[in-house]
């Protein structure tokens, strides 16, 4: 028995059109699933792989998770749901978050949509006996200077994730710094990325594929003992 193959599962990334959801939502894809992935845009042709976004054999649709009403009122492209992965991230720089504005636009999407969307599977999830997981971030653990909301709902995430692993038996996931679009500000940056780096003990940034492969043991049955964790994916970032 491979308990790594999906075949015949469907799993839902929501946050999954760039970035770590996408490498999650293709991790799942390779090994069988049929995979559904949302995202702001109208449509996957409005997605560009410079931008992270990989969506070939992925069904996409629609979703701003910044709307409770939107998440509340979706009918789902499928009618079974075997994983959901809740990978939706935003964060505002140049101390916009500062702003009580920024500051309540990033908790809705990064926080409350979570609990959001989880209530609005759970029957779903329920009904297959399937994997509800949290992305969240290695931020939980430490101070973000410059992104307080950021930091707030990451570290409410992971509460949340405890919370709904005991309601529910979901798990989560928290990535330390990644190569995305969303964390441009620092491996853009020669200075910012060397210090970065030098805190780093394997030296180099984590990969949505690095992640996908937490994702993946924490959907399967070698899993099936583990509730309410939070697994750190970090290269050892916060050590």
């Amino acid at each position: 028995m491979n308990e790594l193959d999906f075949s015949g599962k469907q799993v839902l990334v929501v946050g999954g059109s760039s970035g770590i959801g996408n490498g999650i939502a293709q991790a799942f894809r390779a090994k069988g699933a049929r995979v559904a992935v949302c995202g702001t845009r109208a449509s996957a042709a409005d997605y560009s792989p410079d931008e992270g976004s990989h969506l070939e054999g992925l069904d996409y649709f629609q979703l701003d998770i910044s709307k409770a009403e939107a998440i509340e009122a979706l009918q789902p492209p499928f009618e079974k749901l075997d994983v959901l992965v809740l990978a939706q991230g935003a964060v505002i720089y140049r101390r916009g978050e500062f702003e009580m504005d920024g500051f309540r636009k990033v908790v809705e999407v990064n926080l409350m949509s979570l609990m959001a969307c989880a209530t609005r599977f759970q029957a779903m999830l329920s009904a297959s006996k399937g994997s509800l997981i949290i992305v969240s971030s290695t931020a939980a653990y430490h101070s973000t200077m410059g992104n307080p909301a950021y930091n707030a709902s990451k570290t409410g995430a992971v509460g949340l994730t405890r919370t709904l692993g005991e309601a529910w038996a979901g798990n989560g996931i928290a990535p330390g710094l990644v190569d995305t679009k969303m964390t441009k500000a620092t491996t853009s940056n020669p200075k910012r990325l060397e210090g970065a780096l030098e805190r780093i003990p394997l030296k180099r940034l984590g990969t949505p594929a690095d992640m996908a492969g937490a994702a993946l043991f924490l959907a399967s049955p070698l899993s099936s003992y583990i509730i309410g964790q939070t697994i750190v994916v970090d290269g050892g970032l916060i050590l």
